[in-house]
């Protein structure tokens, strides 16, 4: 198995030189890489650079060329599996690539990261991070927005909505639950808040969003998570927009895919346009 490469030596070399004790993301970094891998978002917006930011650059990259093998590897199967009239069935399922919905690949995989900041926090290695990108050959793998939270709006680019999955290391995380949630993928787009557990201002923003949770039910779902060991920078709370969920039943009773008219449909399209 290929080892990725957040943690092969040239990467984790060059993303060392990003590390800021005080900012406490070493955990955190590949755990969002990991989330990108799980959710594969297409629009993926990062508020504050720094050691985080190769992390979701290079799993974007890697993710994209995998899923595009996976789709050929996809199509294939089911042209084999299809050649001669037979039905879709568990050998279907579990062949390589397995368990893949065609659904999943209707469309290429093309990701986007979009990443922004002021570079006025004196503390911070945003303004070291363009120099370790180029020299991870991730330069063109990213747009970067020179520019406080509050104007991200009027500066993203027209067509980067809605956002799939964010990462909000920053101060301004009421601001932006308030003022640019909207621009999340109501079908369960993700947005990663740094820091909000155990200090008096992050407590009353998770009691904030708490209380819109109570007065919009079904809209938000909210995870936070806790790196006990630490005395700051230890949390990591995970909101989910859920407005416009869409219905996504794969199984019957039981757990039994049901290989339908729809599954065919969708499988015999990816099939068909590789």
């Amino acid at each position: 198995m290929t080892i990725p490469r957040i943690f092969q030596p040239d990467f984790q070399s060059a993303a060392a030189r990003l590390r800021v004790p005080e900012m406490g993301t070493d955990v955190v970094a590949p755990l969002l890489a990991h989330l990108v891998r799980l959710l594969r978002p297409r629009r993926v917006l990062e508020v504050g650079m720094g050691y985080t930011t190769p992390f979701l650059a290079a799993e974007l990259a890697e993710l994209r060329d995998h899923v595009r093998v996976e789709a050929e590897s996809l199509a294939e199967k089911t042209r084999r599996h299809l050649s001669g009239a037979e039905q879709l069935d568990d050998s279907w399922l579990l062949a390589d690539p397995p368990l893949v919905t065609p659904t999943a690949h209707a469309e290429p995989y093309e990701p986007r990261l979009a990443v922004v900041d002021n570079l006025r926090d004196p503390d911070s290695s945003a303004g070291r991070v363009t120099e370790v990108l180029k020299e991870l050959g991730l330069e063109d793998s990213i747009t970067v927005v020179n520019a406080d939270l509050k104007e991200l709006a009027d500066h993203l680019p027209a067509d980067f909505r809605p956002i799939d999955f964010a990462w909000v290391d920053a101060w301004e995380c009421l601001y932006f639950f308030d003022h640019l949630m909207d621009l999340v993928n109501p079908d369960g787009g993700v947005v990663v808040m740094h820091y909000l557990m155990t200090y008096p201002e992050g407590e009353a923003v998770l009691r904030y969003i708490a209380e819109y949770q109570r007065k919009h039910p079904g809209e938000l779902e909210v995870l936070n998570l806790l790196e006990s060991q630490k005395l700051m920078q230890n949390s990591i709370t995970v909101l989910s927009r859920t407005s416009s969920r869409a219905k996504r039943r794969y199984a019957k009773l039981g757990g039994a895919i049901d290989y339908g008219a729809e599954l065919h449909a969708a499988a015999r399209r990816q099939a068909g346009s590789r």
